[in-house]
């Protein structure tokens, strides 16, 4: 009788994925998810599951010669070394599909909130003066051009919204072209400079790899109108955080918002957090009941492979597959 396997569960998922997990191995939660933690635990896994904070590194997967399968509750896989996993024979797996929806409307929410100067009407509400309201007032979003910088799923969902909802002009930048979900939206696709300089706001939703770290700086802050806004739904480390800042402090732009930091959890005392031009939320844009259960069912993968399977949302291509 084949013995069942252990799968390590960095952090805890929706109930839905876990239970799936359950039924076909040992699932063993880490007490601390630091390296030296984790080392001794994974001599015996068969398979990880991480979410955001846990790092998969090469020096993990070598400490793990049963290793087959490493799955990414969600999309970003920044925090997993990839190629060590390729070069090791071990599937690396993810949920591209999961995030889409609450991103998407996460991107609206901040947009609106910006747009809306929400942290100036927090502060009127405090002083109590209400007539201080008219101060500044807000924008709408209809008409506005929105200018998307990576068209993948939730790039796409955000023009859509953007488009269909508040009939706003888009633009967008990626090394391919949307093909026909673009010209459905009558999107444009055009260089980064341009898109920064024509539009009003700008969302960033490329995955952080070598090419896109560091890519919105002050050079490209500077190429912004100082009307416009830029909000931040990938990773911290896209824009440099303290060319952000002084673009904001000194209102070369109009607001910036963000779901991601270089460092989390970012500190309260973040310089960025002391803006009222500036809005962020905890990482925490896909954390919606629905999608919460679709990203747990990284299960579904990581329990082909183990069934001798392929999966079905496979962020690495293997030759020699490591087999149990």
């Amino acid at each position: 009788m084949n013995k069942r396997p252990n799968i390590v569960v960095m952090e805890r998922i929706h109930p839905r994925g876990q239970s799936l997990l359950e039924a076909r191995g040992n699932v063993i939660f880490p007490k601390a998810l630091d390296e030296a933690t984790l080392l001794p635990l994974v001599r015996d896994a068969d398979a990880i599951v991480t979410r955001a904070l846990a790092r998969v590194t090469r020096k993990l997967m070598e400490a793990a010669p049963h290793l087959r399968v490493v799955g990414r509750h969600g999309i970003g896989v920044d925090n997993i070394d990839v190629e060590a996993a390729t070069d090791l024979g071990i599937w690396v797996v993810n949920t591209p599909d999961a995030p889409t929806e609450p991103v998407a409307e996460h991107f609206l929410m901040l947009a609106l909130m910006l747009q809306k100067h929400f942290e100036f009407t927090k502060h009127v509400l405090k002083t109590g003066d209400w007539s201080l309201r008219m101060n500044r007032p807000g924008q709408e979003l209809r008409g506005r051009t929105v200018g998307i910088v990576g068209f993948g799923r939730i790039g796409r969902r955000i023009a859509e919204i953007c488009c269909l909802g508040f009939g706003c002009p888009i633009l967008y930048s990626d090394t391919v072209d949307g093909g026909e979900r673009a010209a459905t939206l009558a999107a444009r696709r055009v260089p980064l400079e341009q898109l920064l300089q024509e539009s009003d706001i700008v969302s960033l939703n490329v995955p952080l790899v070598v090419e896109t770290r560091h890519m919105i700086g002050a050079r490209e802050l500077n190429m912004m109108k100082r009307t416009a806004y830029l909000i931040n739904l990938c990773r911290g480390p896209v824009w440099e955080e303290g060319a952000v800042y002084e673009a904001l402090k000194e209102n070369r732009i109009a607001g910036a918002a963000t779901d991601v930091f270089e460092n989390e959890p970012a500190p309260s005392d973040h310089p960025l957090l002391q803006l009222e031009n500036f809005v962020a939320t905890p990482h925490s844009s896909s954390s919606t009941e629905e999608a919460l259960e679709r990203m747990s069912l990284v299960a579904e993968d990581v329990i082909a492979v183990l069934d001798g399977g392929e999966p079905r949302w496979a962020v690495n291509s293997l030759g020699a597959v490591r087999m149990a």
